[in-house]
C-alpha cells in the first residue's frame, strides 16, 4: 500500500487516496496529541489543575514528537529574543544619529551639508573609518573635527550612514542610488552593505540597465553581480551591442568588451558544436 505521505514516489504522480503507513500514522497520532496537550497546558485554571480531555497514554514514539516540538518552540523562542533584541539596538542607534545626540565628527559628502555622525559607530562598521580614526584613538577629537566621502552626494551619504547605523535599505532605492551605496560599501570594508546591494541589483538586471550594471560590478568587485550582468549581455546580446549606450560603453571599458566578445564567441561556438551533434545523430 502506498503510503499518502512517506511514499517514494514522486507527489504529483500519486493517486488521490487517504492510504497512509503505520509508522505515519502512530506519528500523526502522536502530533495530535501533543499539541491537544499543549492547548491544555494553556488552559489551566487557577488552581494549576488541567481538564482531562481523554488523552492516550504516552509511548516512546509520543514521547519523541514531544521532545521534538518542544525543540521547535525553543528555536521559535530564541528567534524571538534575537529579532526583539535587534529591533531594541536599532531603535537606539538610529535615535542617536537621526537626533544627534552626542555626535562627534562631521561626515562630509562630495556635494551638499555635512552630516554629523559618531566615531565610535564608524569605526565598529568599518575597519576603513577605523584606521583613517585611529590617530585620535588616545586623546578626544576636537569638536569639529571630520572626514570626507567626496564620491557620495548628500543623499547617499544619508543612506550610507544609515544603513551603518540601522543595517537596514530603504524598499525602492532607485538603481542609482544602490550602484553608489555598493560602490561605497566595497571601498570602506562593509560587506554587509555590499551583500544587500548585490542582491537588490542582481534581481533588477536587465537589457536596459545590463552595461550600467556591469560596470559598477568591475567597479566594486562584485563577482556575483559581474557574473549575473555577464550573462544578461550574451543572453540579450544584439539588443545590448546595438544599443546607443554601447558605444560609449566600449569606450570606457575596453577590457570588458574583450571579455563580451569572448563570451559570445564561446556561446556561438557551442551552439555549433550543438547543431553538428544533432546532424550526426540524424
Amino acid at each position: 500500500m502506498d503510503c499518502c505521505i512517506c511514499s517514494p514516489m514522486a507527489t504529483k504522480y500519486r493517486l488521490p487516496r487517504n492510504a497512509i503507513c503505520a509508522p505515519c500514522y502512530e506519528g500523526a497520532k502522536a502530533i495530535i496529541t501533543f499539541l491537544n496537550n499543549d492547548e491544555q497546558e494553556e488552559e489551566e485554571d487557577g488552581h494549576g489543575s488541567v481538564r482531562s480531555r481523554g488523552l492516550m497514554k504516552p509511548n516512546s514514539t509520543t514521547k519523541g514528537m514531544r521532545d521534538a516540538w518542544e525543540g521547535v518552540k525553543e528555536m521559535r523562542d530564541r528567534e524571538e529574543e534575537t529579532t526583539h533584541r535587534a529591533a531594541y539596538l536599532q531603535q537606539g542607534l538610529a535615535l542617536a544619529w537621526e537626533e544627534g545626540i552626542h555626535t562627534d565628527i562631521l561626515v562630509e559628502p562630495g556635494t551638499g551639508a555635512p552630516i554629523p555622525a559618531h566615531k565610535a559607530i564608524l569605526a565598529v562598521r568599518s575597519e576603513v573609518f577605523r584606521h583613517m580614526l585611529s590617530s585620535d584613538e588616545h586623546c578626544k577629537a576636537p569638536a569639529g573635527d571630520s572626514i570626507s566621502l567626496p564620491e557620495l552626494a548628500h543623499e547617499e551619504l544619508s543612506l550610507f550612514l544609515a544603513f551603518l547605523y540601522t543595517g537596514a535599505l530603504g524598499q525602492d532605492l532607485p538603481e542609482r542610488q544602490l550602484h553608489a551605496l555598493l560602490v561605497a560599501g566595497d571601498k570602506y570594508d562593509v560587506p554587509f552593505l555590499r551583500r544587500a546591494c548585490e542582491a537588490r541589483l542582481t534581481a533588477r538586471v536587465g537589457p536596459r540597465n545590463v552595461l550600467r550594471t556591469l560596470e559598477v560590478a568591475e567597479l566594486s568587485s562584485s563577482a556575483a553581480l559581474r557574473e549575473r550582468a555577464m550573462g544578461a549581455v550574451v543572453e540579450h546580446a544584439e539588443q545590448v551591442v546595438f544599443s546607443p549606450e554601447y558605444d560609449d560603453f566600449a569606450v570606457r571599458n575596453a577590457g570588458l568588451c574583450v571579455e563580451i566578445t569572448r563570451a559570445l564567441l564561446a556561446k556561438m561556438s557551442m551552439r555549433t558544436e550543438a547543431q553538428c551533434e544533432e546532424l550526426i545523430g540524424s
